[in-house]
């Protein structure tokens, strides 16, 4: 454990404490973001300058809080963490684990994730995070594409892994023949001696993409460009000192570094996890109301479920709440101003990057928009036909001042990273529209946003009207081929328990999308379904726009089953 702070641990905190300062001060987002700067520390590892630091002069506090289903709890201080991962580090070490090694690790939400992930970042190795729900042909790519060297899981699933070829180290968090057993990590040696120094630009995770919209990518990133790079993700979280944070997210994705390891850690927080195999919003509540929880950050789905489940009658104490993964909508943010008197607040970021844009901490929030740049980026709103900044475009992210959060690249595909890095900017792929106080609108991926009758249509925007009625549990907006208009708008729709996928069900809703759309949004055609989703919940659009491209014009009347159109539910008005 680090006695005292290093130089490079004090450049990172100077940094850190200028946003929580402003922050806490409520300044002016746009002055924060000309204030702030990346620290770039010449030698500086996060788990031994700033976790193992903490552990010296916090070492009681609570890192990591986890509440069971059942309702026992466990709780890990920073010095715990600390020494465990010290351990953890030398017995990997000892087990032929070595700097610049990739491991996957296929673990739930268990203090042994926690312990490894500081245990790689001391050892320079490459940590892979992985869900554990994968298929066995999810995997193999993994395996194969990410070169991994070693493989850790929980008894369950070395089922998964017995079948498949490799020379890799198994490792179980338990006790399984034929794989080293993690449990001997409590033997190993308390000092932990790195065996060569880690630099800022050595690789430190690889996280592959949900694959909304293409086959997943592999994202590298470095010792700093997440540890400190998620400075930024601190700052919009409005996480503070001795604060209890709780962040919705499976293991294996992004978003868990964002808010269950990075973001709460570098403000020296708790992180809290409360574990549900299938989401109860009532349950959920009932925590969020008796465990003290100041910061919370869930997805849009989680706020909508609360939102249906009475939220008004939980007294809450939250003093911050913020929403990424995919847009928040406006009525959601409407309804729990109403329920509790606070502004939940959307963000943008993505695998590729930490937080890019966001509404922070005490800002004016326009509703709708998901905020502005925030600290430590330069975010420009390019069309990408013309290359010229505008109104509405795709947005960039500039790189001429090597911001720190971005990645390294794809590790698989340079031509890749250098077709979304060129001309200096990093090409999100996603396309919103600005106004002239810098709050950005989230319109739509490039992939997904489409013309109808010559009118461009955002899926997003549909979606956030029609998910509002109350048959309707989930939605998603595809183009529909039509003779005449070229496409018309189409709505797969899953209803709510008890709702009936019928024309009746379907009227109501169409009705409902009338009263409140354009009629150049008009939506033409429903289809009650189960939407497809990437293993991190995502929905996969590209799977229903390929259905329909397929299925192509209808002109002989045929409908899909629990398929409805306009004109086969006379009686809608207008």
């Amino acid at each position: 454990m680090s006695k005292g702070m290093s130089e490079g641990a004090r450049e990172f905190r100077a940094a850190r404490d200028l946003l929580l300062q402003r922050q806490e001060d409520r300044e002016d987002q746009e002055t924060v973001r000309r204030e702030f700067v990346w620290p770039r520390p010449e030698h500086f590892n996060w788990a031994l300058d700033h976790f193992d630091h903490v552990a010296t002069t916090r070492p009681d506090r609570t890192a990591l809080w986890l509440v069971e289903e059942d309702g026992t709890e466990t709780r890990h201080t920073y010095r715990r963490l600390s020494e465990r991962s010290d351990q953890v580090a030398n017995w990997l070490l000892s087990q032929g684990v070595h700097s610049g090694d990739r491991i996957m690790v296929a673990l739930g939400d268990q203090v042994e994730l926690w312990e490894i992930t500081l245990a790689a970042i001391k050892l320079g190795a490459v940590v892979c995070p992985t869900s554990p729900t994968l298929s066995e042909g999810d995997l193999v790519d993994r395996l194969d594409r990410g070169e991994i060297s070693h493989v850790v899981c929980s008894p369950t699933e070395t089922e998964l892994f017995d079948p498949l070829r490799g020379h890799w180290t198994r490792i179980c968090v338990g006790y399984m023949e034929g794989w080293l057993s993690y449990p001997d990590s409590e033997h190993a040696g308390l000092e932990f001696q790195q065996p060569r120094p880690t630099a800022p630009d050595d690789p430190l995770l690889m996280y592959f993409t949900s694959g909304t919209a293409t086959a997943p990518k592999p994202v590298t990133h470095t010792q700093s460009s997440y540890p400190i790079g998620h400075l930024s993700t601190m700052y919009w979280q409005g996480v503070r000192p001795g604060d209890i944070h709780l962040n919705v997210s499976a293991p294996g994705w992004a978003k868990h570094a964002f808010g269950g390891f990075f973001g709460p850690w570098n403000a020296e927080a708790t992180v809290l996890v409360v574990k549900q195999t299938k989401f109860d919003p009532e349950r959920f509540l009932d925590a969020l109301a008796h465990l003290g929880v100041d910061t919370l950050c869930a997805p849009p789905t989680v706020w909508r479920m609360l939102a249906r489940a009475t939220p008004g009658a939980y007294r809450v104490d939250l003093r911050e709440a913020v929403a990424t993964g995919e847009p928040l909508d406006p009525e959601v943010i409407r309804h729990f101003q109403e329920a509790w008197g606070i502004t939940v607040r959307d963000g943008f970021g993505q695998t590729e990057t930490t937080m890019l844009i966001g509404n922070g901490p005490g800002q004016p929030v326009v509703i709708g928009s998901m905020g502005r740049a925030l600290p430590g980026y330069d975010i420009s709103i390019i069309d990408p036909v013309t290359e010229e900044p505008s109104d509405t475009g795709e947005i960039r992210v500039d790189l001429g001042n090597a911001p720190v959060g971005a990645m390294r690249g794809y590790s698989d595909d340079p031509e890749r990273t250098r077709r979304s890095t060129r001309a200096d900017r990093y090409r999100t792929g996603d396309i919103a529209s600005v106004d002239s106080h810098g709050h950005i609108t989230y319109i739509g991926r490039i992939d997904d946003v489409f013309k109808a009758s010559d009118y461009r249509i955002s899926p997003f925007e549909l979606e956030s009207v029609l998910v509002e009625h109350e048959y309707v549990a989930e939605v998603a907006v595809v183009p529909s081929p039509d003779p005449l208009r070229l496409a018309v708008v189409k709505a797969y729709v899953t209803t709510v328990d008890g709702v009936a996928p019928d024309s009746e069900s379907a009227r109501a809703i169409l009705q409902y999308a009338r009263d409140r759309l354009s009629p150049h949004k008009r939506v033409r055609h429903l289809e009650f379904a189960d939407l497809p989703k990437t293993h991190s919940g995502k929905i996969r659009r590209v799977h229903l726009r390929r259905a329909e491209a397929e299925r192509g014009t209808v002109t002989d009347g045929t409908r899909n089953p629990r398929e409805f159109w306009e004109e086969d539910l006379p009686g809608l008005k207008e």
